[in-house]
Parts: C-alpha cells; sequence; structure tokens
C-alpha cells in the first residue's frame, strides 16, 4: 500500500509539470489582455514558473530516489551522471556553436528516455537544460520554458520503446531508423514550442503576428508564416544534427545504457525453506527387548 501510494504521488507530480508547462504555453491565448500588456516577455511570471518547476522536479527526484526497489536510488544516481555529461555538451554547443539551432544536449535524452522510461526522460531532459544553463549563463525568462520542452522530449521517447517491442526491432537498425525519425519530428518541434513562449507578446506585420480577437484558423497560419521567415532554418539544423548523431552513435551508446539497466533491473525471489527436525539416534545396544529405551 504505501509503494502504490508513493508512486501514485509520482505521477501526480509529473502530471501536474506538464499541466504546469502546457498553462503556461498557452495561457496568452486564453487571457489576451495579458498577452497584449506589453513590458519584458514573461517578466513577472517566468521566475515563479522557474520556481514551481523546480520543486516539482526535486520532488520528482526525491520520490524516485526513495523508492521501494533499490534499483531505483542506482537509477537516480545514472540520472546525476547523465545530466552533469549533458550539460558538458551544452557548454560545447555554446563554446563552438553549431550551424544553426544544432544542439547535441538531445541526443541523451532522448536515449535516456529510450532505456529508462518516461519519468527518467522527463527528469533527464530539465535538469540537463536547467544545469546547462547555470553553467553557460543561459539563465532567463526563457529557461523554464525550455525545461519544460525538453521534459516532454525525454518522456515521450518511452513512448518509441514500446513500438519498438511490438513490432520486435529491438537491436536492429529499424530501432535506430524509429529514434531518427523521432529526433527528427521533436528536433522541429522543440523550436516550435519555443516560438510559442514570446510570439503572443511582440508586434510587427499582421499577418504573421498574433493579436487578441482573432478566431483559431487566422492564429495558426500567421503562426505558420512567422515560423517558416523566423525560425525553420535553425529547427532543421536541430533536426538534421540529432539524426546524424542516434546514427553514428546510438547503438553503441544504446548498448552501453541497457548494460546499466540490466543490472538496475532485478527481481527477488522468496523460496520457502523448510526446518527439518530430526530426531536424536538412538543406538540399538541402548534399548530393551520390548524398544523401549533403557535410561
Amino acid at each position: 500500500m504505501r509503494g502504490l501510494r508513493s508512486r501514485l504521488l509520482t505521477v501526480a507530480i509529473y502530471s501536474l509539470a506538464s499541466l504546469v508547462g502546457l498553462v503556461a504555453f498557452f495561457y496568452p491565448f486564453l487571457v489576451p489582455t495579458v498577452a497584449s500588456a506589453g513590458g519584458v516577455v514573461h517578466g513577472q511570471d517566468a521566475p515563479l514558473l522557474l520556481a514551481l518547476l523546480g520543486a516539482l522536479s526535486l520532488a520528482a527526484f526525491l520520490f524516485e530516489s526513495q523508492g521501494n526497489v533499490a534499483s531505483d536510488a542506482k537509477q537516480m544516481a545514472l540520472l546525476g551522471i547523465l545530466v552533469g555529461l549533458n550539460a558538458v555538451l551544452g557548454f560545447l554547443e555554446t563554446a563552438l556553436p553549431g550551424p544553426g539551432g544544432f544542439s547535441p544536449v538531445f541526443f541523451l535524452i532522448i536515449l535516456g528516455g529510450y532505456t529508462f522510461g518516461l519519468r527518467f526522460g522527463f527528469l533527464l531532459g530539465s535538469l540537463t537544460l536547467f544545469v546547462s544553463a547555470l553553467i553557460t549563463g543561459g539563465v532567463g525568462p526563457w529557461l523554464p520554458y525550455r525545461m519544460l520542452a525538453a521534459g516532454w522530449v525525454g518522456a515521450t521517447a518511452a513512448g518509441v520503446r514500446a513500438v519498438v517491442r511490438w513490432i520486435h526491432l529491438e537491436d536492429t537498425w529499424g530501432e535506430i531508423g524509429l529514434l531518427v525519425v523521432f529526433g527528427t519530428v521533436w528536433g522541429m518541434l522543440f523550436g516550435a514550442l519555443m516560438d510559442l513562449w514570446f510570439w503572443p507578446y511582440v508586434t510587427g506585420p499582421s499577418e504573421m503576428y498574433w493579436s487578441p480577437g482573432i478566431t483559431l484558423g487566422e492564429t495558426v497560419r500567421r503562426y505558420l508564416v512567422f515560423y517558416v521567415a523566423t525560425s525553420l532554418f535553425w529547427d532543421l539544423m536541430r533536426s538534421v544534427g540529432t539524426a546524424a548523431m542516434l546514427i553514428l552513435f546510438g547503438q553503441p551508446v544504446l548498448r552501453a545504457l541497457r548494460r546499466f539497466e540490466r543490472r538496475f533491473c532485478f527481481r527477488v525471489q522468496r523460496e520457502s525453506v523448510r526446518m527439518r527436525v530430526k530426531a536424536p539416534e538412538v543406538s540399538s545396544s541402548s534399548l530393551n527387548p520390548i524398544g523401549e529405551s533403557i535410561s
């Protein structure tokens, strides 16, 4: 009962974090007066969102590491190692910028979520972007939105594993092919989501910027025009770079992660132990003719 309650609380934390993220990305469309207020984009609500997301991530981390199975604590240790490695990749991205919006951090986020599941992937994505921002000085009102989007990348990677198992593609190039498609799609989708954090607040030509009162169809049309004009090339480079890393390094890194997974996951089998009580041995010389012991 205690394990079930802990798991339900953990699921509730992840669900709340995702709900907070959806509201954060889309509430300007629901509350037009906020979006048209002007001023610094998310200058007031971003610190609150970052604090809330950080508290939820910390709570999720604590619940995961306090699990009833020892493998939970080991996975959290591996999570810390992967976050550190990915933060270093984020630093290299800043020191040696690649073409367009290419970023090497999504490679490990995808493979980590794919191997260890939804919750691990969400924490790996969100914490990687947080630590990387601290190292590179990339802290700003955009940070909580990047953390949420990267967390969703890692979380949804777990769904690819379910598909791979269903069609029996483990340890084949078909498995890598599905991961490449997934990484390519999220390379574009990540940029499209990140544009939403500021797009409702900026002004410009009416054919490509949002304004209160327009219909849903007109909103989508204007956003697509804005996206193609400003972000398509950058996101295309992110998609191509992530796909290339998965093709070149996906299989060896997956093998390494699976070795960790096999060590972390184990079963404890209970065997019934029978206590056999042996009667004291009595020699025949100590018995009388009718079989009674002679004291």
